[in-house]
């Protein structure tokens, strides 16, 4: 079993119910288990919201574009983007889980989730691109 699929989105938050739509649909067709098909609707809602709103500075005119393939022990996912330059292994900040909730500032645990559910991420800068390849093992 092995499949691809490649989306393309503009830049509007509107567009995650789209998203997330085409992420259950070819999770249905590659036999997906839910609670993967959950995770990586969750990584990838995290994930475009922060292009969104951080990348092109909330102008809709750009796209994303995911490239899916699944194979039979894993599902490889490349997210690109035009918005600014950031790496989420390098340029994140580091977030507070130790203090209160009430005390720690609003935001900041997005990627954090991401490189929780992730098993694997690749960052490269390419053509004035972001390139995010995220690997997760579908039995993990």
């Amino acid at each position: 079993m092995s499949a691809k699929r490649l989306l393309r989105f503009a830049t509007r938050l509107d567009e995650l119910a789209r998203l997330s739509a085409a992420i259950e649909e070819l999770g249905e067709a590659e036999d997906w288990p839910l609670d993967l098909v959950f995770q990586i609707n969750l990584v990838l809602e995290e994930l475009v919201v922060n292009i969104v709103n951080h990348g092109h500075g909330g102008d809709p005119n750009h796209e994303i574009e995911i490239a899916f393939t699944s194979e039979a022990d894993a599902l490889t996912i490349e997210l690109i983007d035009d918005g600014r330059a950031f790496n989420p292994l390098d340029d994140a900040p580091t977030p507070d889980l130790d203090s209160e909730i009430e005390d720690r500032p609003i935001g900041g645990l997005g990627v954090h989730l991401v490189r929780t559910v992730i098993d694997a991420m690749i960052y490269k800068r390419e053509n004035d691109k972001n390139h995010l390849t995220m690997i997760k093992r579908r039995d993990g």
